[in-house]
Parts: structure tokens; sequence; C-alpha cells
């Protein structure tokens, strides 16, 4: 690949899904694409770089797309998000939604479904506080091939030994061949649907709890703050925010405020319609 081709794909990339490469990256493009190459029956990386470049047709495009998205996950993935999901936000939401007994979650990059899959299981762990209640898990991914992946519920031995508890693994999964497969019960209570975070996804409603971890660090700055703001416009003033390990909204947007002591957990700031973070925390205290 040229130095010109790939300035070319970087910025295909970052165009179609935000995805940030670095110069330094070519190899891994060289990598990652060659099989895209061999697949639609071309010769070289140039070739498959001047179809883009001629508006390739859309499978193409997404395989290229997703060739070079990171889909990199596993159970209970860096455990405090859901120690904060137990112990603060769920506290909190049953408290808030009392009356209308009803929790929208969003896992917007959900690739092969463990996050939402771990999400499943640890509302099913809280038990009777959440009887009565409907609890809706949206998970969204840029990758079709990984949301079928998701969708079935199977994952080898060596992904359900990644974060899973064995007592967790023996309850919801059956075994199939050499491989393990998601009860029902656990599959049924999430819905999986493609979506690109840079494209309009106000169609999917109001979420009072927005997973959106490992995502903007593939993100330039103008695609963070963009995103950003656009989940604050689709969470209610009681919402809550959970980002990654590396990422934050400081320095990016005033739209959410982080929890004191809550690492990696935010709320939305607007300002008379948002409630303090020291509310929320009194508020998961109490009920927890």
């Amino acid at each position: 690949m040229t130095p010109q081709d790939f300035d070319y794909l970087r910025k295909f990339l970052r165009e179609r899904s935000g995805l940030v490469l670095s110069v330094e990256k070519q190899y891994l493009a060289e990598s990652r694409l060659l099989p895209v190459v061999r697949r639609n029956g071309m010769s070289t990386l140039g070739e498959l770089v001047d179809r883009l470049k001629n508006r390739a047709p859309a499978p193409l495009s997404a395989q290229v797309v997703e060739a070079m998205t990171t889909n990199e996950t596993f159970f209970f993935r860096d455990k405090i998000p859901f120690d904060h999901f137990r112990d603060t936000i769920m506290p909190a939401l049953v408290a808030a939604r009392a009356r209308e007994k009803r929790i929208r979650i969003w896992c917007t990059a959900a690739s092969t479904g463990q996050e939402p899959y771990s999400l499943a299981m640890a509302i099913k762990s809280i038990g009777p506080a959440v009887a009565g209640y409907r609890i809706d898990i949206v998970a969204t991914d840029l990758s079709s091939d990984v949301l079928e992946r998701a969708k079935a519920g199977i994952y080898s031995q060596f992904e359900v030994q990644r974060g899973l508890p064995v007592q967790l693994l023996v309850k919801y999964f059956d075994q199939v061949g050499e491989s393990w497969q998601l009860a029902p019960e656990l599959r049924s209570m999430v819905q999986f649907r493609p979506l690109n975070l840079l494209n309009d996804f106000s169609v999917l409603g109001s979420f009072d709890l927005v997973f959106c971890r490992n995502v903007l660090i593939y993100f330039d700055q103008e695609n963070k703050i963009a995103v950003l703001n656009r989940i604050a416009r689709q969470m209610p003033e009681d919402g809550f925010l959970v980002l990654g390990a590396a990422e934050t909204v400081i320095g990016l947007t005033e739209a959410f405020k982080p929890l004191a002591d809550k690492r990696g957990l935010y709320v939305p700031n607007g300002g008379t319609q948002t409630r303090s973070a020291d509310n929320v925390i009194r508020l998961a205290a109490a009920k927890a």
C-alpha cells in the first residue's frame, strides 16, 4: 500500500466509522485488509483502495470498516463498571422508576455480546428488587457480523473463561459440542441492532443508562464531543453514563459531570434539569 493509498484509507475510515488511524498503523491496516482483498477476488491493497475511491458497493465498504474495527471484549470486563451497576446505578434507578417500573439500558458497542449479557446476568442477580420492572437492554454495534454472533449467544471455552464466574457458566450456559450457549431467558433480555455512532441514533429513544465503554478512545476530539452531546440529549435528568477507564467527558463537554469517587461513572449536567451528584449517591446508598 502506498502512502497515498494509506492516507485515503485513513480518511475513509474516519468519515465512515470515526476510527482515527495513526500514521504508524499502516502495518495493521495491511494485515487486517488483506483477507478482504482475497475474499473479493482482488490482487492488491491498491486495488481495494481504488474501488473505495470509485464508490465501492456498500457491502465492500462495510467489510473494510468491520475489518478495521476492534472487537475485543469479555464478560464482566474491568469489574468496576459492574460494581457501579449493582451498588449505585440500579438502586437509584429502581427507586426513581418505582411508578413506571421501566428501565432502558443501551450498550453502544456490544461487539459479540459479552457486555450486554453480563448486564443481563447482573440484573438476574438483583432478584426481588426488580420484580415487576420491565428492563430493556438495547445493544448496538457497527459490525453486523459480530452482532449475528452475539444474537446466537455461543462462545468458545476461551471466551467463557475470560471474566465469567464458573457459577454463572453453570447456571446460564449449556454446552454445545466444544462451545457454550447462553440460555434463551438471558438472550431474550437483549435486543441487538446495527448502528454507527456517527449517524443519528435518536430513533432508539431515551435511555436511563448508557454504557459507552472503550469506544471514544478511537475517535478524534470532534467526534467524541458530538457523540457525547447526542447521548446526553437522549437521557433523562437522572440517567447515568458509563465510560471506559481511559475515557472521560472532562475537557470535551459540559453535558455530563463525573460522580465523585465513582471512576468512569457520569450523570447529565443539565442545570435545573439534573440532580446533583451528591443526591444520586445518597439515593443509591439509601436503597442499597
